[in-house]
Parts: C-alpha cells; structure tokens; sequence
C-alpha cells in the first residue's frame, strides 16, 4: 500500500539529533580507540557516508520527520547527522533526482508536497505493471518457491508490530523486489521499486497513521504469498490492487 501516510514535523533545532540521524559518526579521530557505547553505531569509512547519509534521509522522508514544504541546508543536516555537508548535499541531489525534494538556491533542499492524487496516480501506474506479472508468475512458479519469500513477509509484520514507518517502508520495498524479481526482468524490477519509493514520501498534511494500519497492510503480504501458492488468480489480481490503493505497502 502507498506510503503516503507519515507524520510532518517540523524542523527541529539544529543542535538536536534528528530522528535522521541514524547514519553512523564519521570515522573517530586517532586517538579515540575505545569501543562505541551500546546502540552506538560503528564508525564508517569515508567511502560509505554518502551512501549512509542517503539512506537516512530516505528514512527520514518516510517517517515523516522531514517535513513537506520546509526547507532544509545541507550544513544543518550534517550536524545533525554527525557528517560534513558535502555528503549530504550529494544524497540531497539525489533525492532532487528521485522528485523527493527540490533545489532551493542559497537555501538548501525543499521537501516536495505530494498530494493524494500524485499518490494515486503512483498506485494506478503499480498496479498496471504489477498486476500482470504476478499473474503470471502464479501460472509459472513452482508453490513450493513462495515459502522462500516468507522470511520478508514476516519482516513487515515485525517492523508494522514496532509502529516503525521508517523500517516497515525499507522491508516492503524489499518484499516487493523478491516477488518481483521471480520475473527475471532486473529493469522491470527497478522501474517497480522507483515507483515504490516514490509513493512512500509523505502527503502534505498526512493523516495519523496507526500501529493496527500498518499491521493489516502487512497481514496482506502474507495473504498475497498464499493466494499465488494456491494458483488463485483472482485472489491475487484482488489483493495487489487493493494493496496499491491502500495506506501503505
């Protein structure tokens, strides 16, 4: 279901930790050797931190903790994040490229303000490239190979049990991946999880989102694994388009 629900918030201080901080510190200076307090992530090699940075951000974007219409400078992000500014400023172009935000000169990065119908109109396009191939792949794949998939139907259920947007919307694009992925076609797969993504940003003024919401949406990933077991073919085509046109997934 679209991940168009997330709480907004607003910017926070700039000396807080942000609820995006959950990108590692940058490697710890030389003569820092002891070993990081539990909970603490573990330094990172510089090479990886826009890659860290990024997915933070992403997290965050999904969580709802960036908010639509506020703007937001790469150096108050890296001090949220523990970071420089250019590897933010790096995940920031990126997300400018995925349509999450947009460049605002001199200022920074302007989460986007995604509305019910740009979200709709994502689920419509999901629906008429997902529908076909997982009936297809209902015909085809042996039952036996969607047991496989369960392991990531049973992430989702964890992360909706936590009420974690953030982790909930990364285990359910990978469940969408792994069923897609039977279908042996890497570009359709990308296409698929590029839409995904964008559908998780959030929506302007988005409703509140509840714990039960995200454990139903969840609850249909398993469903949808036995209905393409059992080679039902109208269950299945029932089951992704209500998924779509839902709150999450």
């Amino acid at each position: 279901m679209e991940q168009g629900r997330a709480r907004g918030a607003a910017e926070r201080p700039e000396g807080r930790p942000h609820a995006a901080g959950r990108v590692p510190e940058q490697a710890r200076g030389p003569h820092d050797h002891g070993e990081p307090r539990p909970g603490t992530p573990r330094s990172v090699q510089r090479h990886s931190v826009r890659g860290q940075v990024l997915d933070a951000l992403r997290a965050a974007l999904v969580g709802g903790d960036l908010a639509p219409g506020q703007v937001y400078s790469a150096p108050a992000l890296g001090l949220r994040l523990g970071v420089s500014a250019t590897p933010v400023r790096e995940a920031m172009q990126q997300l400018a490229l995925e349509g999450a935000v947009e460049v605002v000169p001199n200022r920074g990065f302007r989460v986007v303000e995604r509305t019910p119908r740009e979200l709709a109109e994502l689920a419509e396009i999901r629906a008429l490239i997902e529908v076909p191939v997982m009936l297809r792949l209902a015909r085809t794949v042996p039952a036996g190979r969607w047991a496989e998939l369960r392991p990531l139907a049973e992430a989702t259920a964890a992360a909706a049990a936590h009420g974690d947007l953030a982790t909930y919307g990364e285990a359910d694009r990978a469940f969408h991946r792994a069923l897609l992925g039977l279908a042996g076609n890497e570009q359709l797969v990308a296409v698929a999880d590029d839409l995904h993504r964008r559908s998780q940003w959030p929506l302007v003024s988005p409703p509140v989102t509840r714990r039960a919401d995200l454990v139903a949406d969840a609850a249909e990933h398993g469903a949808l694994l036995d209905a393409l077991a059992a080679g039902d073919l109208t269950v299945v085509q029932s089951l992704v388009r209500e998924h779509f046109t839902g709150a999450r997934g």
